[in-house]
Formats: structure tokens, sequence, C-alpha cells
């Protein structure tokens, strides 16, 4: 006997239109950021997490860029972040000097991407961006600094107070 996924739905957050629509404004807002640079910025996904968003907000933006992956693991075999990240999958592209764009399916306590973050600025990239699908500022234990002129393009927040939470999109 086969379960359909959707049962397992409590409630559904944002329609598939909803979501591609937010996409395609993210792409919109960097495509009118950087069309304009010198030289375009490097997309790097956070692996395996962010690859479908990544997907989607490339194929929307509206110059010629490069895409990379890296993946940094700080859950283990829970769900709960252990706090202490670290880099299991480097980079191909080199990114110094470039601007990086990190894509990020959801940024919780803050810990993996300031980890990613250090790691970029690390290797002498020029500014580091974020473009994160959901973003759960209240449960944040560090806080993100961008490098350079970096931004940081959300999707949706979602909102945790104890057990209960609220979301919306930005």
């Amino acid at each position: 006997m086969s379960m359909s996924l959707d049962s397992h739905i409590e409630k559904v957050l944002w329609t598939q239109d909803q979501i591609l629509d937010r996409v395609a404004q993210i792409a919109s807002q960097i495509t009118l950021d950087f069309k304009a640079a010198p030289d375009p910025p490097l997309f790097v996904g956070v692996a395996n997490g962010a690859f479908l968003f990544l997907a989607d907000l490339v194929k929307r933006v509206q110059f010629p860029l490069f895409v990379d992956l890296v993946r940094a693991q700080s859950y283990g075999s829970d769900t709960l972040s252990n706090g202490a990240p670290s880099i299991s999958l480097d980079l191909k592209l080199d990114v110094k000097g470039k601007h990086v764009i990190l894509v990020e399916d959801i940024v919780d306590t803050g810990c993996t991407l300031s980890c990613l973050i250090e790691h970029l600025e690390a290797k002498g990239v020029s500014s580091v961006s974020i473009c994160a699908f959901l973003d759960k500022p209240t449960r944040r234990k560090v806080h993100i600094k961008l490098v350079g002129d970096g931004k940081f393009y959300k999707g949706f927040e979602v909102k945790i107070y104890s057990q209960t939470f609220y979301a919306h999109m930005l």
C-alpha cells in the first residue's frame, strides 16, 4: 500500500506558484544588482539542500554565470545542528577576487553559513552575498557577517517562538 507524501503535510505555507514567483523576484533583484558588474558573480550552492533552489534561481538570472557547489556538515545523523560545521566538499572553481553568491536552502543557527563565509574569505573572495530560500532569524546563534559589498537575499522568513512558528513572504 503506497501512501501519498501529501498525507503527511499539515499545512501548506506557500504554493508552488508563490515559491516560483518569489524565486523570480530574487533572480530579478540579483540581475539588477549585478548586471553592470565587470565580472559576474559566482553562484555557490550549499549541497545538498540548496540544489533545487539554486537550479530554479540561476535559470532566471539574466547574465552569464558560473556555478559551483560546497558542502559543510553540521547536523551529523540528527536534525539538530551540533554547531561545529566542517567543509566536506570544497569548491572546484577559483574564487580569488570574485564576488560569490552563497545559495542556501535554510539559514537556521548561522553556524554553517558563518563557517562557509570564513572559508570563502580565506580563499580571497572580494565579496560574499547570501541567497537563502528560508531564513529563521529567531534561531540564529551567530551573527552572519557579509563580506565586501555582500547582500542578503531572502525568499521566505520563518519566525519560531517556542513550538509555534509563523511564516511569511518577504
